[in-house]
């Protein structure tokens, strides 16, 4: 819904009437603005033209503080009338009434136990999470329906709710990715400044895998001239190797509107060198061409051969190039009718 379809300003003139809109004056959320509504659903079907390998998402945000400045998912919020850019990083939505919500559509007589994909579209242990504390009674739900999830984040807030996935991987399938795209610290603190650092991402895999809990990587996203070189390869699959990944799956950066646009300004700001370079590269569409996507993904499954780990198995977190979540607005929500909220 539109801004200008609007009667009244602000979030409750988007949201509604029940909208409330809070900050906080401490370090981690200072300048982020958090929008608190009430969904109307919280289980949301994948785009029928979508090839992704689940039907289902749960997402009990919008907007990410993570930051990361390639993110496919900042086109969301323009469906919002918020820019894609430094709005998405700091006007998150929250569903405080994700918990009841899906355990009241999981107890449907509609719902046939479908799996669930959840930190597909923007990362459900973002530091929201930290004050919000949704997934605990998302995961409850979940568990005690015994209805299979998957979990893909770059948060360590995982953690947290070790015990709570335990108890639902011995009830349902569960499975987690954490995503890995590099470790270079200081490609790192670049272009996801608000994410834990590589290092500690991968501690989680390791604690999770300790604890009973496959966890693949998601090595995501490669970046051109910047983190594919076979030196910068070897020392990212090696590291994820050591964490005890049970999979790694490489993706190249891709670059939808929305993303493409504060890529590319982050791009001529840090390295202007380098954007006669992407112009070049994806100069097609959103998408690297074939055969660098195929490079990056035989280099990377050579390596995992090497040190001992294989590539993504069926069901685990892979988003093809071809089809991604963000083709349609969050939760299918018409650029019109912000039906969900």
């Amino acid at each position: 819904m539109r801004w200008d379809n609007l009667s009244g300003d602000g979030p409750a003139a988007l949201f509604g009437t029940d909208v409330v809109t809070r900050t906080f004056d401490t370090p981690e959320f200072r300048g982020v603005t958090f929008h608190e509504v009430r969904a109307r659903s919280i289980v949301n079907r994948v785009p029928g033209a979508s090839r992704m390998p689940f039907e289902w998402t749960v997402n009990p945000y919008r907007g990410c503080t993570h930051a990361c400045v390639y993110c496919f998912a900042r086109k969301t919020h323009s469906y919002l009338d918020l820019d894609t850019g430094a709005d998405f990083d700091s006007q998150i939505v929250v569903k405080v009434n994700a918990p009841d919500l899906l355990r009241r559509e999981l107890g449907a007589r509609r719902w046939r136990g479908e799996h669930i994909a959840m930190g597909t579209n923007v990362d459900c242990y973002q530091r929201a999470e930290g004050r919000y504390q949704l997934m605990p009674g998302i995961l409850t739900a979940l568990r005690d329906y015994a209805n299979p999830f998957s979990i893909l984040t770059k948060g360590t807030l995982i953690l947290r709710d070790l015990a709570l996935l335990r108890s639902a991987a011995a009830v349902a399938d569960v499975g987690v990715s954490v995503s890995v795209g590099f470790t270079d610290e200081g490609l790192w603190r670049s272009v996801e400044p608000g994410t834990p650092a590589p290092e500690r991402r991968l501690d989680v895999v390791r604690t999770l895998t300790q604890h009973g809990i496959p966890c693949g990587v998601l090595m995501a996203p490669v970046i051109p001239f910047l983190g594919d070189s076979p030196s910068q390869l070897r020392t990212t699959v090696r590291a994820i190797a050591a964490a005890g990944a049970t999979s790694v799956t490489p993706l190249t950066l891709h670059l939808r509107p929305g993303a493409r646009e504060w890529y590319m300004r982050w791009l001529g700001i840090h390295h202007p060198g380098l954007v006669r370079h992407y112009e070049a590269l994806y100069a097609d569409g959103a998408y690297a061409p074939k055969w660098y996507q195929r490079r990056i993904t035989g280099q990377v499954h050579e390596l995992a051969t090497e040190y001992g780990i294989g590539p993504s198995s069926p069901g685990t977190h892979r988003l093809p190039p071809e089809h991604t979540e963000e083709d349609a607005p969050d939760e299918g929500v018409h650029a019109q009718q912000l039906t969900l909220l």
